[in-house]
């Protein structure tokens, strides 16, 4: 015997179905919700047949249409360097030196350089190349190598201190700490603050004149404004690439500092390394 009966309030038929007295109303959904449903399931099925679906151990289902996104992309790449083919050409082979600012070329290898700084770059530099405790600001014109384009150019394609291209620029500072005494270290440091600050003791500077003059002069040179043939940055400055307190310059004069920059001409094709040294030069600091 059934246990369905009409429901007294809304006159529904009920299922048989009874919860601690609540009783469920036998509802049907409407027809044409269950056909579009049926229809999407169809749909569903058809999809996965014709377009590439079903996650294989290496790879997917191919799908009888022959879809590909990564054809669909590599077309549109290949179609991208078709219309630039003369451009790229030209930044290859070209002076970086006469790609002047507004033309075709330039905009073309800015866009480009762009790309490649957020990509590769900006992880050091920052999104906006302004730098880090370590890694340079791109956007002022201190440069320890160089601000040209070409030495741009050279420190990307080679970069700093890496042990893998042997054209990498080059240059290490002697750890101080057993070299000099701990007087001879504070004397020196209180000389380099001296330099861009006015707070400073006139006597230990004094002092440390003449230790910066014995150690540090050949390389930062005697008026301490540095040599880029060196990468020896400019000590009279406020700029500093790990900072210019007392403590950080302490640290620096008795530890040195090595920062590598990977050679990125072994990464990148020459027409990025190009594009991206024209953007860096491009972002205000370039000379």
């Amino acid at each position: 015997m059934s246990d369905r009966k009409i429901d007294k309030e809304t006159g529904v038929e009920t299922t048989g179905h009874n919860w601690d007295g609540i009783e469920e109303l036998n509802n049907p959904l409407p027809r044409w919700w269950l056909w579009t449903f049926y229809i999407t399931i169809i749909w569903a099925i058809g999809y996965t047949i014709a377009y590439p679906a079903w996650p294989m151990i290496s790879g997917a289902t191919a799908g009888v249409m022959g879809y590909s996104t990564r054809a669909e992309v590599s077309e549109a790449i290949a179609a991208h360097e078709a219309r630039n083919v003369d451009l790229v050409a030209s930044l290859n082979q070209g002076d970086l030196n006469v790609i002047t600012a507004g033309s075709d070329l330039h905009r073309y290898a800015t866009a480009r350089g762009g790309a490649v700084f957020r990509a590769q770059c900006s992880q050091c530099h920052g999104a906006g190349a302004a730098g880090a405790v370590g890694y340079p600001n791109l956007l002022d014109d201190a440069w320890l190598w160089g601000g040209d384009v070409e030495s741009i150019y050279l420190s990307v394609n080679h970069g700093i201190r890496n042990e893998t291209d042997p054209d990498a620029r080059w240059s290490e500072m002697p750890a101080y700490d057993d070299i000099l005494l701990d007087t001879e270290v504070d004397a020196v440091v209180e000389y380099v603050t001296s330099l861009s600050m006015s707070d400073y003791d006139a006597t230990l500077a004094a002092e440390g004149e003449s230790v910066f003059m014995d150690n540090c002069a050949a390389c930062h040179g005697e008026d301490a404004r540095g040599n880029r043939m060196l990468g020896a940055p400019n000590l009279s400055d406020e700029i500093w690439l790990y900072g210019g307190d007392r403590d950080t310059l302490e640290y620096t004069v008795r530890n040195a500092r090595f920062g590598v920059m990977p050679a990125w001409g072994q990464r990148l094709s020459e027409e990025d390394v190009r594009a991206v040294s024209i953007y860096v030069h491009a972002l205000g600091g370039g000379e």
